[in-house]
């Protein structure tokens, strides 16, 4: 695994900030293109420890040389260890992050052996153990990263109403990168 470059990150983020002042981007009102600081290794390694887990690679690599959210996709990356600052238990994205990090969850398989395409007619919370909230991207779907089993360190939609629950990248480098690189 190579790691990030975390002043190239950073310096990509800031681009993107200058090319959208009025934060007109999607989601750029949420993470405003900014990077909360790397967590310690030994934050790290405690909440894996404490949920059980081993975090993929990459995702792992990123918060602890890059920075533990909030820029990034979508409405950006919820932060590892700690609610974000403004979370008020009202937001779904806040009770979807406090969820994840239930006793036993993160630990559990996941269910899925392949794409769950189209309407989901099961409860979500039944097809997203073992699989970290990565983001929200509005209207109930959420971005997920797989963290056991056969499709450990993917990154998945869940589109509940309409697009089910499947693949977006094999690897969380991958799905950032495509980011950076959008605009």
């Amino acid at each position: 695994m190579e790691n990030w470059d975390e002043g190239g990150v950073r310096a990509r983020i800031r681009e993107m900030a200058a090319r959208d002042p009025g934060r007109e981007r999607s989601g750029s009102r949420t993470h405003g293109y900014e990077l909360a600081p790397p967590l310690p290794e030994a934050e790290i390694r405690a909440f894996e420890e404490a949920h059980g887990i081993d975090l993929p690679a990459e995702y792992r690599s990123f918060v602890a040389s890059v920075g533990n959210g909030p820029a990034g996709p979508c409405h950006g990356l919820m932060p590892l260890t700690a609610p974000r600052p403004e979370a008020d238990g009202e937001s779904a994205v806040d009770d979807e992050w406090e969820e994840d990090r239930l006793p036993g969850r993160l630990a559990e398989p996941f269910p899925l052996t392949e794409p769950l395409p189209g309407p989901i007619m099961t409860p979500a919370d039944a097809l997203t153990r073992g699989t970290l909230m990565l983001a929200e991207q509005g209207c109930g779907m959420f971005v997920r990263l797989v963290l056991n089993g056969p499709h450990a360190g993917e990154i998945w939609q869940l589109d509940p109403d309409w697009g089910g629950f499947v693949p977006m990248s094999p690897e969380f480098r991958t799905w950032y990168t495509d980011w950076l690189e959008s605009r």
